[in-house]
């Protein structure tokens, strides 16, 4: 399971150019399990996904080999390191959707209704999550919202979520108060021009 040496990587790649069918088999063969193994040592990263992303961008390397540039470095570090940013890219986009799914599950138990408008305000709900990700609301935004539609009230835990740094107790209130205030008129922002648009 080692990687071959840059002189065999540089005449793999000038072979895969030539567009050698047996080359293409070979990539696979000498970079899946090493590069899979290497992604491996971070424990967030299962096998599984790990050699997911390293098929991924082996497809991507075969198809486009062009976009390889030898002065640059080592075939292996390019195709590691496209990998390690497809798995960096999926988990991120995993962990955000998780947090969505949870701030929008806080959100609804709080604000839970008779059975016949249950499926109105879940609707709603994912509708107003999707609008704020879509207008690029910033995360320390979306965070701060989801505390306040849960009736959190706390300046310590609101300053906390909006990363401020030590001080005072009455500048922390003026700061969590400005920054919710500020949330709270896009929320308004958001209503009033859904508002409009049903007119």
């Amino acid at each position: 399971m080692r990687l071959p040496t840059p002189t065999e990587e540089q005449e793999l790649h000038e072979r895969v150019l030539k567009d050698e069918s047996l080359a293409h088999k070979e990539v696979f063969e000498v970079f899946v399990d090493p590069i899979t193994a290497r992604l491996c040592r971070n424990p967030i990263y299962s096998k599984e996904q790990a050699w997911d992303a390293v098929i991924d961008v082996i497809y991507d390397y075969l198809d486009h080999p062009e976009r390889f540039v030898p002065q640059r470095g080592r075939l292996s570090t390019y195709l590691a390191a496209a990998a390690k940013k497809n798995l960096t890219d999926r988990y991120r986009s995993r962990e955000a959707s998780n947090r969505r799914d949870q701030e929008f599950g806080a959100v609804f138990e709080l604000r839970a209704r008779a059975p016949k408008e249950s499926l109105e305000v879940t609707v709603e709900a994912r509708l107003a999550v999707r609008r704020i990700e879509n207008e690029g609301v910033p995360e320390r935004d979306q965070v701060l919202i989801g505390l306040i539609l849960q009736g959190e009230r706390s300046t310590r835990v609101l300053a906390q979520a909006i990363g401020l740094p030590p001080m005072s107790d009455e500048d922390r209130k003026r700061e969590v108060k400005r920054n919710r205030d500020r949330v709270m008129k896009r929320l308004e922002r958001f209503g009033k021009e859904d508002r409009d648009d049903e007119s």
